[in-house]
């Protein structure tokens, strides 16, 4: 059956025109419902003379957090086109490849990009760009964005008959092993993520969230910016996330902000500024966090202060929501993600898509109308990804390592690339970094599998101290052989003044590995 896809902006611009939509956090901006649709209908009106740009086109961003993003999302969405968001902390070459693998015809960039630009434009597809200024005296001779909407007419509308199959936003996964992957997603992805994430953080067209993620992620545009343009209500949007201001921002009783998702690192910088125990938090109604494991401790430290912290799940593949555990499970079952939201549907299998027997760990594999329908142009990664079972239905495979309890609650143990052999076990990073994260004097850690010439590889612990405290190796050692089985546990310690992160704020392993696997054969 077809299934309508409708422009949300546009309908609550003619419901409610002067409901405010979104502020944005850097330039001041505030901008209602009618006058978000009324830009973005003159942005797409602009992109399609101008430019030349039609439906099925691809069209990249490479911007910092702004309201303009989303006035360029929903300009994209208005032409039909694909919005290509590139994250601006990739090498030229990176974005050279995404470019031209997507086919991107047209570029919008912050000014603050200007010199960046002309390789780009010179080595890849894009014909056509636009420069947003953000107040700042312009870098560069390109057309303005400001210009741009202001000498448009709004006379772009969203074809009525697309549908919620028509693909809106290509986005390309970060490609730790090999290229990245454009990830197509569409209208109905959009729709159904705003559906699963709404019931269980209580969205409403009353609420107010703060956007912290970065907007090139699915994160930073779902959860819960675009959501809230679904149901009517409002978003603040944050250029880069930054505690000190977070923590401001959430205790403004003028901004009023009732609804906050941020990966585990956000909450732990937040946590360890030295705002932290004097800001009233007591107005927000929702605490939403996930991308990465969450160590118990940091819930801890949260819940002594009465706020409740949801861990869930996503991928890029699942636009991105798939598990928010319930508030009444959340302390109780500190590193479990719960249950399925509602409309979608998860398995832990072996290899033959089994269900694996409570307690057991395997692959978490998802279905359901908030998943991919494809990577771009990659029939091998379709192949890879995706399986069949006999009673006909789609299983996107995740990659991930879970279990399920006798409740069937599911606890993600690791990703399968990060889980390393020591003597023949089977050993889950994030299972001895919860453990080390209860040293108080531990700020951030991270756990990789190094060669080693007994046991053909062990785990080395990278710490971050946290400032004016001290704690030794053999600290850390011992309590990791208090609390873990011997195969477990550590066998070097690393300290560090700061583990490398994404702009999504999950610790890149991959850097670590690079850094310490070739000098770190050695026995014990």
């Amino acid at each position: 059956m077809m299934i309508l896809a409708s422009d949300w902006v546009a309908f609550h611009a003619d419901r409610t025109p002067d409901k405010l939509a979104m502020i944005d956090q850097y330039t001041g901006q505030h901008l209602t419902y009618e006058q978000l649709n009324d830009r973005a209908a003159r942005l797409a009106t602009y992109m399609r003379d101008s430019w030349g740009a039609k439906a099925g086109d691809r069209l990249a961003i490479l911007a910092k957090n702004s309201v303009d993003y989303f006035v360029f999302q929903f300009a994209c969405i208005k032409l039909g086109a694909m919005m290509l968001p590139l994250n601006w902390r990739l090498a030229e070459q990176e974005l050279d490849f995404i470019l031209n693998n997507a086919e991107a015809s047209g570029l919008v960039y912050d000014n603050e990009f200007a010199e960046r630009i002309p390789p780009l434009v010179q080595k890849t597809t894009v014909a056509h760009t636009l420069r947003i200024d953000l107040g700042q005296a312009p870098l560069d001779a390109a057309p303005s964005f400001e210009e741009a909407i202001a000498n448009a007419a709004p006379d772009v509308v969203m074809d009525p008959q697309t549908t919620h199959d028509t693909p809106v936003i290509i986005m390309y996964t970060s490609g730790t092993t090999g290229r990245p992957k454009g990830v197509l997603i569409t209208h109905g992805m959009n729709f159904w993520n705003a559906i699963n994430i709404g019931t269980p953080t209580g969205i409403s067209h009353h609420s107010t969230q703060y956007v912290v993620l970065p907007t090139f992620h699915i994160g930073g545009l779902n959860l819960y910016a675009n959501p809230l343009v679904h149901c009517g209500g409002t978003s603040i949007i944050a250029r880069e996330n930054d505690p000190g201001l977070t923590l401001r921002t959430l205790s403004d009783p003028e901004l009023g902000v009732t609804h906050f998702f941020g990966v585990p690192a956000i909450y732990l910088f937040m946590s360890q500024h030295p705002d932290f125990d004097k800001t009233d938090l007591s107005r927000i109604e929702s605490w939403g966090c996930g991308g990465a494991p969450m160590p118990a401790s940091l819930l801890k430290t949260y819940a002594e202060r009465n706020i409740i912290i949801q861990l869930g799940f996503g991928m890029t593949e699942t636009s991105p929501t798939v598990f928010l555990i319930a508030k009444r499970r959340a302390l109780a079952k500190p590193t479990s993600v719960g249950k399925p939201l509602m409309h979608t549907r998860v398995r832990v299998v072996n290899d033959q898509l089994q269900d694996m027997p409570i307690g057991e760990v395997g692959e978490v594999v998802i279905s359901g109308p908030n998943i991919t329908p494809e990577y771009w142009r990659r029939p091998d990664a379709n192949e890879d990804s995706f399986s069949i079972d006999e009673h006909g239905n789609r299983w996107l495979h995740s990659g991930d390592a879970g279990m399920i309890d006798d409740e069937g609650c599911i606890y993600i143990v690791d990703r399968y690339k990060d889980m390393y052999i020591s003597g023949g076990e089977n050993v889950y990073p994030a299972e001895v970094e919860q453990v080390i994260f209860q040293l108080e004097a531990v700020g951030d850690v991270a756990i990789i599998g190094v060669p080693h010439d007994r046991w053909g590889e062990c785990g080395k612990a990278i710490v971050v101290v946290k400032e004016g405290q001290q704690i030794t190796r053999e600290t850390i050692i011992d309590y990791c052989k208090q609390n873990l089985a011997k195969f477990k546990v550590p066998v070097t310690v690393e300290f560090v003044a700061e583990l490398p992160r994404n702009a999504a704020g999950k610790v890149l392993k991959r850097e670590l590995r690079k850094q310490y696997v070739p000098e770190a054969a050695s026995s014990s």
